[in-house]
């Protein structure tokens, strides 16, 4: 069945007119925004509707089920989100195309969610759609969950979708999120282009560390002031990191560009737990990689005195901290208490953490699904393992699901990576016709045969 890229270019448009922006503060968030997307859905994608049971969630999320053939086999969940992040005012005439207008020009999509990822929705909904349309019953149940707060870390939207799956005794075959997207020039020495599939994410906690003064005029500050213990504490931070190491999932990454790569690279990759004190060394010298071998701390809020001649009375500082497999929450907090040793500033955990997740293996047939579904959309793709360093909204179906991957079907090329989140966020209307083609493929190899992704 042909896609219409034209008309799926136009929805996916469509949707990207609905400024849904998540918010901490939920009592910010424009409801009646995510209530039009859903309507929006609903409106654009009849047949699919038809066959799907649709379920919102606190409100503003949405969960579907397409009920398969055989209910003891596994059920298997596709994921994306609604929301976006918020632009901001200083950028918004930097915009070739306004941020919410969803234009079609160039031979792209323009607009806030384009990338992140409006183009998952609108791409998982086409490829129902089309099945439906052609006749496709799916031996499996397969799940949709279309959050509304991923950007904001999503405890009222997938969180509350997994309880409601574990409620129910649901058990999933996979999971499929955002993740990883199709790189070229990923690494020194590989030409091939690489889908980067996450079989892992970090660990999220951020810290907040406050120290108090008696304050006072600025004129006679005392020799040892809040301000300065909290900039002190954030030095010895940033001058002791944690330890590099090399978990699974980064080693199964470079075993894998190890065998598309050229020489002397090949060496590099394929040995990197011999060669490790040399990899570490050179893998450490980019933020982006060095994110891959430890835990991270990132120093992102600062509050003091709201005048320039007045002491505050107290002083606050929040890292953010993304951890590495092998540690938790507790280990990283104790380890930071000894590193800033300092009983003059109080450490509190802030809400929303997570352990790192479990690590889904690259050895099962849920993986060969998705590794030759993206073969068979992609040619001449190489398809790597990798660790996500950032969050998503997959962390939360871990309890729920044997196997959970992160992977979002775009292209990115040179400089998009600074359009996710950034100004021009974009994607081109071939690529968004590939994700349609990849949603659409692997529903049907994990969905249609029943004993695919049965249990050993």
């Amino acid at each position: 069945m042909k896609i219409d890229i034209d008309r799926s270019a136009e929805h996916l448009a469509g949707a990207i007119q609905f400024k849904t922006i998540s918010h901490q503060d939920h009592g910010k968030i424009d409801r009646k925004t995510f209530l039009g997307l859903h309507e929006y859905l609903k409106k654009i994608y009849p047949k699919a509707h038809r066959v799907m049971e649709r379920e919102t969630v606190n409100g503003l999320s949405l969960l579907y089920t397409w009920k398969g053939g055989d209910p003891a086999a596994e059920p298997v969940l596709l994921m994306s989100h609604l929301d976006v992040v918020p632009v901001e005012r200083t950028t918004e005439e930097a915009w070739t195309h306004p941020p919410f207008s969803g234009d079609i020009a160039d031979g792209f999509v323009w607009g806030r969610g384009a990338l992140d990822v409006k183009n998952g929705v609108i791409g998982i909904m086409e490829a129902v759609e089309r099945l439906v349309g052609s006749g496709f019953r799916p031996g499996r149940t397969v799940y949709l969950a279309f959050g509304h707060d991923e950007e904001v870390l999503g405890n009222e939207g997938a969180a509350e979708i997994s309880r409601i799956l574990g409620s129910r005794g649901v058990r999933l075959a996979y999971t499929l999120d955002e993740g990883g997207f199709i790189r070229d020039n990923i690494m020194p020495g590989v030409v091939k282009t690489v889908a980067l599939v996450g079989i892992a994410e970090k660990g999220y906690l951020s810290l907040e560390l406050s120290a108090r003064d008696a304050g006072g005029h600025s004129s006679t500050p005392r020799r040892r002031t809040a301000a300065g213990r909290i900039a002190a504490a954030l030095c010895r931070l940033e001058r002791n990191p944690f330890a590099a190491r090399l978990t699974s999932p980064v080693e199964a990454m470079f075993t894998c560009l190890g065998a598309e790569a050229a020489y002397p690279y090949k060496i590099a990759y394929t040995g990197l737990r011999f060669l490790w004190p040399f990899m570490k060394r050179e893998l450490a010298a980019s933020p982006q990689s060095d994110a891959m071998i430890r835990t991270t701390i990132a120093p992102t809020m600062l509050e003091g005195s709201g005048k320039e001649n007045v002491m505050p009375n107290l002083v606050r500082a929040v890292v953010n901290l993304r951890i590495l497999q092998g540690e938790t929450r507790e280990s990283v907090i104790d380890r930071v208490k000894k590193v800033i040793n300092d009983p003059g500033i109080a450490i509190a955990a802030r809400k929303n953490s997570s352990d790192p997740s479990p690590v889904s293996g690259t050895d099962s047939p849920e993986y060969a699904a998705l590794k030759e579904t993206i073969m068979a959309v992609f040619p001449g793709t190489a398809v790597t393992p990798f660790l996500m360093v950032g969050a998503t909204d997959s962390r939360h179906f871990a309890p729920v699901s044997r196997q959970v991957f992160r992977f979002s079907p775009a292209r990115i090329g040179s400089g998009d990576m600074a359009r996710v989140h950034g100004v021009n966020e974009r994607i081109s209307v071939d690529n968004f016709a590939e994700v349609i083609s990849f949603y659409t493929e692997l529903i049907r190899r994990t969905a249609r045969l029943k004993k695919l992704l049965q249990p050993s």
